[in-house]
């Protein structure tokens, strides 16, 4: 790794459960997660821009599908670095970018919260990439002393569990059957994808890690969970707070899959329509400046 000093991590277990059995997922779910995901990064792009000549970190980068739209936007001149925890999720980003010619695009394992940076960016992005740290405020630090002064922080995380009721139905229907064991050998994946979702925690958070100008925006664009309705229930038996109880539980749990699996068919059911399975979905894009 030529610049991003790595230390022992905090976030070994998360890691270990995105380059595995997260990862296996998220390329099963591809096509749901980067159109549905994309749709709010592209809100949170369309009001944080990235200019032209402009050197960007993307955080969580995943399959770097972000990076490479954001490297068409910064330009020949400019230059994107994506970061993931994950090496299975930077493999497959460096191979994709390879292929497609962009060539001001680069990729390197990094855990955020234990990286040192020898170089600065203009701006730092990132799309869902930043709700999983043990620790945040660290985390954040890091991003911060990565940006020059007066460069810009644009993060997409979700709101509440409420505010998004595929995941948080998806979990309630679940727990109804299985309940989240004590002791498990299968990682978890951190805090979790609502870590973020409190407005004052999140701006509080961002304080402490020396950024200024917090702002919150909401979002809501509805996103598809599955083309058709078995699709959709595999998706949030795979993902997601249900996925993740399923997972855990494992062997213990199988011979619940099939009445969970029903019963999610009938929750889900009023976000069924001729064009898949649409439910509502609510994320912050959360903004912030570098001293």
């Amino acid at each position: 790794m030529s610049h991003v000093e790595q230390l022992t991590s905090a976030n070994e277990e998360a890691i270990r459960a995105w380059d595995g059995p997260l990862f296996d997922a998220f390329v099963r779910f591809r096509h749901l997660m980067t159109t549905g995901l994309g749709a709010h990064g592209e809100e949170a792009l369309r009001l944080v821009p990235p200019r032209a000549g402009e050197r960007v970190l993307d955080i969580g980068c995943g399959f770097g599908d972000t990076t490479q739209r954001i490297a068409g936007l910064v330009g020949p001149t400019g230059e994107v670095l994506g970061v993931d925890a994950a090496p299975r999720f930077i493999k497959t980003a460096k191979h994709e970018a390879e292929e497609a010619g962009i060539d001001n695009v680069r990729f390197e394992v990094a855990d955020i919260e234990n990286a040192a940076f020898g170089e600065r960016f203009e701006l730092a992005f990132s799309r869902m990439g930043t709700m999983f740290f043990a620790n945040p405020v660290a985390a954040l630090r890091n991003v911060r002393e990565a940006l020059r002064p007066d460069g810009r922080l644009v993060m997409v995380v979700w709101r509440a569990k409420v505010e998004n009721d595929w995941l948080y139905r998806a979990q309630t229907i679940t727990e109804r059957f299985v309940t989240k064991p004590e002791e498990y050998d299968e990682p978890t994946c951190g805090p979790g994808p609502f870590s973020m979702a409190n407005a004052d925690t999140t701006s509080g958070i961002l304080l402490s890690a020396g950024f200024e100008n917090v702002a919150l925006r909401r979002c809501d664009i509805p996103i598809t969970i599955g083309l058709h309705m078995d699709e959709a229930v595999e998706f949030v038996m795979s993902l997601g707070p249900a996925g993740e109880i399923l997972r855990l539980a494992g062997e213990h749990a199988a011979h619940l899959h099939e009445p969970v699996a029903d019963a999610l068919r009938e929750g889900l059911a009023e976000w069924d329509g001729p064009d898949g399975v649409t439910a509502p979905a609510s994320t912050w894009i959360v903004t912030a400046d570098a001293p």
